[in-house]
């Protein structure tokens, strides 16, 4: 017995040595979509993932501009074991339920650039879309003022104004319009669409008014209401737009294409300096606000030089971080390596004692137990013991009942199946690798004991849990669709339905 508590205590002593290293905080972000300005702050929080005190692992996610994709994704990166979430909402009301189930599992939520129709997030990060809209607004105003012999036009082609940058850019813009009546002011919704852009300046070119200065809600959409004005070189207006990326809207000012654009911050490594203040208890702000600026012909070049020179130091930086995290887990993989060699040698020599006690405990087991057949062998030749030996006997009909193989099965399948029920990833081969079987064996075999197949068997027992948890606790519907191993509540309501007749609050209600 001190051997044996010898050698736990060597190998706790290893896995203490082994798992000392300073915990990484995981931080997962959901995009809303791609594009160059969110490829940006992607790269700025990854080069800082090893900046401050505190070392950071960041995943991303994208779910290009699809709603119902992100909130799959919140609620993969959320099961995932993330420490925080960053979340920039496709759009405002849809994902409000998923960022409820992650501020409810105890994540901080971080909203970046936009905000969810939701009060269940921890901070929020970005530059702000009506100071954008505003700064623009003051900007086309000036301009305006250049414009001699009629009264100026200036048009508004707004991005969805189903997502909250649309709206704040529109909101900041009209605002600034008001009171001006020396323009004309209209506001169109393109939808942040190429086409709905391409739509509404081919439009007011053949329709009119025709616009002397158009304001663009980001500089992809300026640059496709460029394209079809220089179809007309006989009137081309002046054209804004925000976002001021090099490569992008830096270089449409550059060419001429446009007057002007806003540079709308991204500033990556201050997403990771709050999520850090957050998850290590350091007073921050709810609210941070970034700064922008306009970019204008007049200080485009020295814009531009300071912006690639930022962003090629952060893909260096993220080019150095790789680097050394290679080195630290060849660096990590040897010290384990030395650890688990000296462990070995230990566990060797401890074998040694132990196989050296195990032989002298055999050869003592030997002489017992020849002693004991002789007792034995004159117990069942003595005639006056054989009643003696009679008792220890059980009769054949006391015996119990011998299984059939299909009833062993069935309850090794039932037994698997409550284990493993609350798991929403549960394969059929899961299932099989437990029993020892194929897929196709499996299904065979399912199919003729129970008339079901593997998959319907499962849903049913699911069902049948939750409809015992409706009646026995005060679980929500949507804690028992988790806990019987559905995705979302909406599934398993619907699941419920076709099963049982009614919905799981109605039977909880009766």
């Amino acid at each position: 017995m001190k051997t044996k508590g010898l050698l736990w205590a060597l190998m706790l002593m290893a896995l203490l040595t082994a798992c000392s290293d300073e915990k990484a905080y995981r931080i997962g972000v959901s995009q809303c979509g791609g594009g160059q300005w969110r490829e940006k702050v992607n790269q700025e929080m990854l080069a800082a993932q090893h900046l401050y005190e505190h070392d950071v692992k960041i995943s991303v996610a994208c779910a290009h501009d699809n709603s119902q994709r992100q909130i799959e994704q919140i609620d993969s990166l959320v099961a995932s074991g993330i420490d925080l979430l960053v979340v920039a909402p496709n759009e405002a009301a849809a994902i409000g339920e998923a960022i409820s189930r992650a501020k409810g599992k105890g994540i901080p939520v971080i909203f970046f650039d936009r905000k969810a129709e939701t009060e269940d997030y921890t901070a929020f990060i970005g530059g702000s879309n009506t100071v954008a809209g505003e700064a623009c607004g003051i900007y086309a105003l000036l301009l305006a003022q250049q414009v001699e012999r009629h009264k100026p036009v200036i048009v508004e082609v707004t991005g969805a104004m189903s997502t909250s940058p649309a709206q704040e850019r529109h909101r900041g813009f009209a605002q600034t319009m008001k009171g001006h009546d020396e323009v004309i002011y209209l506001s169109e919704n393109g939808d942040w669409t190429e086409e709905g852009t391409r739509r509404i300046v081919k439009k007011l070119l053949a329709e009119g008014p025709r616009p002397d200065i158009v304001f663009c809600h980001n500089d992809g959409m300026a640059e496709d209401g460029y394209k079809v004005v220089a179809e007309d070189s006989s009137f081309i207006p002046k054209i804004i737009g925000i976002d001021g990326l090099p490569g992008e809207g830096i270089a449409y000012v550059q060419q001429g294409h446009q007057v002007g654009t806003y540079i709308y911050p991204t500033h990556g490594e201050k997403i990771v300096r709050l999520a850090l203040d957050i998850l290590t208890g350091k007073p921050y702000e709810r609210e941070n606000m970034l700064q922008g600026m306009m970019v204008t012909p007049e200080n485009v070049n020295i814009v531009d030089l300071n912006s690639r020179e930022l962003m090629k130091q952060n893909h260096d930086l993220v080019t150095i971080q790789d680097k050394l995290e290679n080195s630290l887990v060849l660096y990590d993989t040897q010290k384990k390596m030395l650890m688990a060699s000296l462990v070995c040698i230990v566990v060797l020599a401890i074998a040694v004692v132990l196989a050296v006690r195990a032989w002298w405990q055999t050869k003592k087991t030997i002489r017992q137990r020849q002693a004991m057949n002789e007792e034995q062998t004159l117990f069942y030749t003595d005639p006056s013991s054989r009643k003696l030996h009679q008792a220890f006997i059980t009769p054949e009909e006391a015996l119990p009942t011998p299984k059939s193989q299909d009833v062993l099965f069935a309850e090794q399948l039932n037994e698997a199946i409550r284990k493993n029920m609350s798991n929403p990833n549960l394969k059929m081969d899961d299932l099989g690798e437990e029993l020892g079987l194929g897929r196709v064996q499996l299904y065979r075999k399912v199919k003729a004991i129970t008339g079901q197949t593997p998959v319907e068997l499962l849903r049913q027992m699911r069902l049948q849990r939750a409809y015992a948890l409706l009646g026995n606790t005060t679980k929500t519907v949507a804690e028992i669709a988790f806990e019987v191993g559905f995705n979302t509540p909406g599934y398993f309501s619907k699941c419920f339905k076709e099963q049982y007749g009614k919905l799981p609050m109605e039977l909880r209600e009766q």
